[in-house]
Formats: C-alpha cells, structure tokens, sequence
C-alpha cells in the first residue's frame, strides 16, 4: 500500500505529465511484459492524459521464442533419457507438437525449476539421465546460466546441457525501430536488462534512429517518472538515453554480469516470433563449453513453422496491434485455453489485456 508521501508524489508526476504533454500526441512503447503488466496492475492509462497512448513490445521471452524452437523443445521433453528442466511460463506454450505440459502428461520427465543452479543439482542426483535446461530470457538471466556452466564445467558433470534460446534487446530494437510501420516517439525500456548491459548500450539506438529512450524501474512511480522524462524530450526535440531507475542502473551496466555471460556465450544469429531473423541478437556456445549445447548433443535440427493460424502475437509483439483486434482472443484464446504464447506468459501482453483490459 502507498504511503501518504508516495501518493502526493504520484499525484505530482501525474499534474507534470499533464503539465508537459500540452495537447501534443505521444506514443511511447514500453520494452518489457513487467512494465506492461505493472501498468495495467497500478491502473495508469487511467491517470495519463489521453494524448499519450502506450504500446506494448517485445519485451517476453517466452513470447519471443519461435514456434520451432517450441517444437524442438517438446521433441526434447519426449526422449527417456531426458530430464527437461525450465520456468514454469514455458510449460504451457502450445507448439505443433503439443505444450510441454502435454507431453509431461504423455510421460515426459518435465520439471519446473526456478534457476539454472537447480537444473544443475538435478543433473548430480540423476547421473544416469541427461538433464536439459531450457535457456529462455533476455541479459537478465544470461549470467546466471553462464555461472551455473562454469561451475558444471569445473565439477566435471557430463550429463548437463543447456538448450540455448537466450535474446539480446538492443539488436531487437535496433530492428523494430527500422520498420517505417512502426509509430512511436519514444521507449520506456527496462530497468532489470538495463541493471546487466548499463545504459551505455542503448546509446546506438537513440542515436541512430533519433528516439528518447529512458530506463525506468517497475514500481508506478518509476514508470510514470519514465514517461514524464520521454515527454520531456519529446518537447524538446532531443534525442537521448536518460536513467530514471539510477537506484539500480549505471552507464556501464554490471562488469562482473557481462563478464561470465563473455566466457561462456557468444552473440549469435537468432530468429524472433514476429521479428524473424536478427544478426548477433542471440546467444551462442564458445569452443570451451559446446559439450553443454543441448542442440549439439541432439542432433536437433533448425525448424521453422509458422505461427498458429489466426494468432497475431507476432504483430503484438511488434506493437502493430493490440489484442484485442485479434480475432482469437477471449474466445478462441484465454489463459485456460491459449492458442499464442502472448496468452500464456505472465509477461504477455494478451494476458495482460484479459486479465486487466477492461478494468
């Protein structure tokens, strides 16, 4: 519950949105699925003036994830040897092949784990199995797997991999922001990647494609600082990178993050549900480590598949429609019967819709 103090101080950012906004029309995309469900939980398109609307991006992982590699992953899940470990938002993704919650109830060993160290643990008390842990999420988690690699490596455990399906946000945005389709005068992006690669690494964006980008955290005061910062810049006609979540974020992003993710991963070419394909936007194995590539010691072979007939959480993604407009959604799909992973994810923006949109 807010205090009296945080209250005023809402209330106040609030009268400066409005102060600043003035009439002129702003679009600003919130990066990350947290701001989105953040801003539907706290009700704050309903304190904004209407002259600003926001749209959700690419910010889910899971949503992100292709439908060939959710294939893969099922067709992983399936092997009596393996023990499929992953977070719980991807259990329920459908694929061409069924979920993995499916295949689990077909017989598949698949286990829900809450971070790679447990997937590892798994791996020491079955050394008879081959333990796969699903490498899902943006620079947040990247450091996290690396470490639990190296320590895999040092203990000399072999039945260990990882499937990796890791995504890197700036060449994303990079893409995005290329679509001449895309109408948006600026980006609140996320304060939890930002905490990893700093600030400095959206610099290029802004510069580039001349778009105010600030990082902002996920409490209703630190989004509605964010956006009191873009509509700042964009009345002044500048176009920067600011940091309104200094609490946690520097320039220069976390040294010791970025240089475990270093000895373990290299950047990669990777495909996005909705983007495609986008050059050194993922993360790939060095020589040191490839015996833990799940995809190596498979043999799993690349599939590209379509998304679900109907389903445009490819266009949602990108911010070129909002869920509603889709003709599945709350009928064909909801969150008990989910056609796209935009439903499923905790993150989604259709689940955030469903759940909150018409509050």
């Amino acid at each position: 519950m807010m205090t009296t103090a945080e209250k005023e101080f809402l209330d106040g950012l609030v009268a400066e949105i409005r102060k600043v906004v003035q009439g002129q029309s702003m679009r600003f995309m919130e990066v990350c699925g947290t701001h989105t469900m953040s801003i539907f939980q706290e009700g704050l398109r309903t304190l904004l003036p209407s002259e600003i609307t926001l749209i959700s991006g690419p910010g889910c992982p899971v949503c992100v994830t292709p439908a060939g590699e959710i294939a893969q992953m099922v067709e992983l899940s399936l092997k009596p040897e393996v023990i499929l470990c992953t977070f719980g938002d991807l259990v329920r993704v459908p694929g061409s092949r069924g979920s993995l919650a499916e295949a689990r109830a077909c017989g598949a060993d698949v286990q829900v784990v809450y971070s790679p160290s447990d997937a590892l643990a798994k791996a020491e008390e079955n050394p008879a199995k081959d333990v796969v842990f699903l490498g899902i999420g943006f620079e947040t988690t990247i450091p996290s797997v690396a470490a639990t690699i190296i320590q895999a490596h040092r203990k000399e455990i072999g039945n260990f991999f990882v499937y990796p399906s890791h995504k890197l946000m700036p060449p994303a945005l990079d893409k995005l922001l290329s679509d001449p389709e895309l109408e948006v005068d600026g980006l609140l992006c996320p304060g939890h990647v930002c905490t990893i690669i700093g600030t400095k690494a959206l610099e290029p964006l802004a510069e580039t494609h001349e778009i105010p980008c600030v990082v902002a955290g996920f409490r209703a005061m630190d989004i509605l600082l964010g956006i009191y910062m873009l509509a700042i810049q964009v009345k002044q006609d500048r176009a920067e990178v600011e940091n309104a979540y200094q609490r946690a974020v520097t320039r220069q992003g976390n040294k010791r993050a970025l240089e475990v993710t270093r000895q373990v991963f290299r950047p990669t070419d990777a495909t996005w549900r909705g983007l495609g394909p986008i050059s050194r936007s993922g993360m790939g194995f060095r020589e040191e480590f490839k015996r833990f590539d799940a995809r190596r010691r498979f043999m799993l072979e690349d599939k590209i598949l379509p998304d679900p007939k109907g389903c445009k959480c490819a266009q949602v993604i990108k911010g070129m429609t909002l869920p509603p407009s889709c003709p599945l959604f709350s009928s064909t799909c909801s969150p008990l019967n989910p056609v796209g992973p935009c439903m499923v994810s905790s993150e989604g923006t259709c689940a955030a819709y469903y759940k909150y949109g018409g509050l």
